[in-house]
């Protein structure tokens, strides 16, 4: 079988990246090694610019059907309510930035939603097709599998995960470290006692039993358990061993657990491959960098891998871009995940507040080959940067952005370009987070470039083939 693109994973990472692929008419095959989408809430924090990206794909509103807003903290002793958490630093939604929290989803149901609009596109997933060997020349790639007739593809990206075997058989190693040598028992349960409006902690008591904290999850009757242990301890992964934690470090009797659906245990973990790429196979994802959970850095980073892979891939594959334009995913996206890495140990430290960074607003590409910023005197908003949301003589700028295409901004009566390749203009005066100027919008909603004057606006534009 041959296909432009192979997608090892179908995880978020994946399928994000099968939904971009779809939309821009790349053959793309995403493979799973499971006989089904992973079953656990594990990664269940959307930061609200994955949200800004899952609007681009079409998914906003089933992920905001689907969830909700997080719990208040409650931390007990004794069997009674001490006082509440604030898991996070608040913020207010604005014009620039409609999405001011994040937004709870377990996530398997994320995983369901992406499944569907990948369906709705046209594309699917390929279950139980375990990648055992992978080679590739400068034609492209060959994947063999466990079972089934091989794949050739032009290019591969490896989503498969933390234990990425594709990262393996690449022979890629992976730098980092252990944040924490004790268990942690992650687990989604069904419990009676205790109320859905708070996040219940129930924190160690001495030198007793340790931390306990169950969250319920929003859109579900689940709730998801999360329990630490003492190192060198294997945590037992059944009910009856569920039953027991809680009722050891909670006022719950063990029978209040009245179903587990799924559990896990796991060391958290920082860890960045040392390269993210080799040849026409591409990392992203977990299969990239692994992060600590606290902060909820992980799942985000991973998605906004694919949303700067898939646009450069159908570039070069769908639009005549020279293949060099693949070179600026690492340049861009690796930088970036050292950084979310950092400021995910940072808070599994308790040395950051859950606030503005983790967020992912602020993150952009000012450095980047790609980005082009030629006014002499740029204001606070630059080439490089996230291009905020607002509105332009009646039009939403997110509308104006949504889809597969580029985006030029002419605001406050800066001269109209003559552009010829297919590329959204809207014009008009400028909304108070740009200023007058011109500005494209690259397809991942970051402005590539910015200037007072069209000129080297032509120049720019034809890097990208057919834009």
């Amino acid at each position: 079988m041959e296909t432009d693109v192979l997608v090892v994973g179908a995880g978020p990472t994946g399928l994000a990246l099968g939904i971009d692929l779809a939309r821009r008419g790349v053959a793309a095959l995403v493979v799973e090694r499971a006989e089904a989408l992973f079953p656990g809430s594990r990664g269940k924090g959307i930061q609200p610019r994955t949200m800004e990206v899952f609007d681009d794909l079409g998914v906003l509103g089933a992920i905001r059907a689907a969830g909700g807003p997080y719990p208040v903290g409650m931390i007990w002793q004794d069997g009674r309510r001490a006082g509440e958490h604030r898991m996070f630093d608040p913020a207010e939604a604005s014009e620039d930035a409609p999405y001011d929290e994040p937004w709870m989803v377990p996530q398997w149901r994320t995983q369901e939603i992406l499944l569907a609009r990948l369906e709705e596109l046209g594309g699917g997933v390929a279950f139980g097709r375990e990648v055992v060997g992978l080679t590739q020349d400068a034609d492209g790639v060959r994947a063999e599998f466990g079972s089934g007739e091989p794949v050739t593809a032009r290019y591969a990206v490896a989503a498969d995960g933390g234990r990425s075997t594709v990262r393996g058989l690449l022979g890629i190693g992976m730098t980092g470290e252990t944040l924490d040598p004790s268990p942690t028992l992650v687990a989604d349960v069904r419990i009676s006692g205790l109320d859905r409006d708070n996040w219940h902690i129930f924190p160690p008591v001495g030198d007793g039993d340790g931390f306990l904290a169950i969250c319920p999850l929003t859109g579900t009757e689940d709730f998801q358990l999360v329990a630490r242990f003492p190192d060198e301890t294997a945590p037992d992964l059944s009910l009856e061993g569920i039953r027991k934690v809680v009722a050891a470090r909670s006022h719950l009797a063990p029978e209040a657990v009245t179903e587990l659906r799924w559990a896990s245990d796991f060391r958290p973990r920082a860890a960045l491959a040392d390269r993210f790429r080799a040849g026409r196979v591409f990392l992203a994802g977990d299969a990239a960098h692994v992060h600590s959970p606290a902060g909820g850095q992980g799942l985000n980073t991973s998605v906004q891998d694919a949303y700067n892979l898939g646009w450069k891939l159908g570039a070069v594959l769908r639009d005549g871009a020279d293949a060099t334009l693949l070179d600026s995913y690492v340049e861009e996206r690796r930088p970036v995940a050292a950084d979310m890495l950092g400021l995910s140990t940072s808070v599994h430290r308790g040395e950051t507040r859950r606030g503005g960074a983790t967020r992912q607003l602020g993150l952009g590409y000012r450095t980047s080959s790609l980005t082009h910023e030629t006014r002499p005197g740029p204001g606070p908003l630059r080439a490089g940067d996230r291009a905020p949301d607002g509105t332009v003589d009646g039009v939403r700028l997110f509308d104006a952005f949504r889809g597969p295409h580029w985006t030029l901004l002419v605001l406050g009566g800066a001269r109209v370009p003559d552009v010829t390749a297919p590329v959204r203009v809207v014009r008009g005066a400028a909304p108070g987070t740009y200023g007058p100027g011109l500005y494209l919008v690259r397809p991942d909603g970051y402005i590539g470039w910015a200037g007072d004057s069209p000129a080297g606006l032509p120049e720019y534009l034809a890097r990208f083939g057919r834009c």
